[in-house]
This record gives C-alpha cells, structure tokens and sequence, in this order.
C-alpha cells in the first residue's frame, strides 16, 4: 500500500494521476460505499479516498470510537490481503485535518480524532507515505 496525504486541494489526486497507470477510483466524493471496494478490485491498481467521508457516514451510527478505529483496520487489514493474495498496488489518499486546531463540537472532533487515527494506522501499514502540499511531494519515513 501507498499512503498520499495533505491538506484540502493541496494535488494529492494530481499526483496520484501522474504515478500510476490506468489506476481504479474508488471514492466517498462519487458516493461509493467504502465495503464495495472487493467487488471493484480486479485492477491491478486500486485508489481509495475520501476517507473522512466514509468516516463521518459512521459516526453517529458508531458511538464507541475504538470499535469504529477497528472497523477502519479491518478495512485497511482487508486491503494489505488483497494486495498478497492478487498482486494488486492499493493507494489511499487522506485527507489531513485540523494542523491542530480543536474544534468545538463533539461530531467535528471525532471526526478528526479518528481520522488521525486512521492517517496512523494506514502509514504503520504502508510500504511509502507520501506527504503533498501545493502540489509538492515529498516521501516520509520513520
């Protein structure tokens, strides 16, 4: 898996473009569900984004925010598999949030606890994070 993470219009789906060949997008933004990735996954390269959306559909049926942190590493867990088991590359775009900034309501932060938690769970999983601001990349390691 391939990690591309940034802020909001900062070029992370540009450059996703630009990296790969003929990949399959699967997106929040053109309202695929994120559990209907397998029945799309014949593409020897599969993108996955909008991720904060797919989160934010969950939350208000989700209130415990560790079984809705796991829910996501299935997700992820299901990913890596499928890379092994078909020879697939998964690249997932995320969104970063907040640069720390709290908000007030309840919804609002959760969405961003969890979503850095994703952001988290996602690089420990990744083979290469690739951070993309203004439509500069850069490569992030540990």
């Amino acid at each position: 898996m391939q990690l591309f993470i940034g802020g909001t219009c900062a070029g992370k789906r540009g450059v996703v473009r630009q990296r790969f060949d003929a990949p399959h997008w699967h997106s929040a933004h053109a309202r695929d569900r994120l559990e209907a990735w397998p029945s799309v996954a014949d593409t020897a390269c599969l993108v996955l984004e909008g991720w904060e959306r797919w989160i934010g559909e969950r939350l208000a049926a989700e209130p415990d925010d560790d079984r809705l942190r796991q829910a996501m590493v299935r997700e992820l867990d299901a990913l890596r598999a499928w890379e092994a088991e078909q020879g697939g590359q998964a690249v997932l775009i995320l969104l970063e949030m907040g640069r720390g900034i709290v908000p007030l309501g309840l919804d609002n932060r959760r969405l961003r606890d969890l979503n850095g938690w994703l952001a988290q769970d996602t690089a420990a999983r990744c083979e290469r994070v690739w951070y993309v601001w203004n439509g500069l990349v850069k490569e992030l390691s540990c």
